[in-house]
């Protein structure tokens, strides 16, 4: 029998200690651990291509990315400061809102007039009194469309009264029943508004 030229694998021993027997193998064999992964032509370009732009020498970017201002922040263009000052003045504005409104609230109680939590259109309230130290006409717009909205509401709210007075609905749904209670707040909030307040 004619030998056939090639290479031998060695015998290894297994974990549990049994052998492996010795292989042989063609020649240009490559172990399975040794084979390089495949990268197609789109990935070899990304990674050779280099991240800062052409013509941008690597010694240029260090001292711009260490350089910080005093307050040891990273340097921000014109217009992320722009937006982190509206970002803080937003802020301030609800947080004065919210102020505005408990002391609202604290008046009521102290004047004896209510003792109950602030319900939910009196807190929607603080939100055109916050927005008013902005231009007009953000605030008329804002206060139009809360106008808008609630008279929508209400229009529904009608709506499903007469649809269970006509028998059209037999027994309302605890949604329906609870929308039909919030119509007198609807009212008080939609007349607040379109006084002004």
């Amino acid at each position: 029998m004619p030998t056939v030229p090639g290479k031998y694998i060695a015998s290894t021993q297994r974990p549990d200690g049994t052998w492996r027997k010795q292989r042989r193998v063609k020649e240009g064999y490559v172990p399975q651990e040794e084979v390089p992964v495949y990268e197609n032509k789109y990935v070899k370009f990304f990674k050779s291509k280099p991240e800062l732009p052409p013509g941008l020498s690597p010694e240029a970017t260090a001292p711009i990315s260490a350089s910080r201002p005093e307050g040891g922040e990273p340097a921000l263009s014109k217009t992320a400061k722009r937006n982190l000052k509206r970002k803080e003045k937003r802020r301030q504005q609800q947080e004065k809102g919210e102020a505005e409104a408990l002391s609202r609230t604290l008046e009521k109680v102290s004047l004896g007039e209510t003792a109950q939590v602030p319900s939910a259109p009196q807190a929607s309230r603080a939100v055109p009194t916050a927005a008013s130290d902005q231009s007009d006409s953000a605030t008329t717009t804002e206060k139009a469309k809360k106008i808008k909205n609630l008279k929508k509401k209400l229009r529904q709210v009608e709506e499903l009264q007469q649809r269970i007075q006509a028998g059209e609905i037999s027994q309302p749904s605890k949604e329906q029943l609870e929308k039909l209670a919030r119509r007198r707040a609807l009212e008080e909030e939609l007349e607040d508004l379109e006084l002004g307040l």
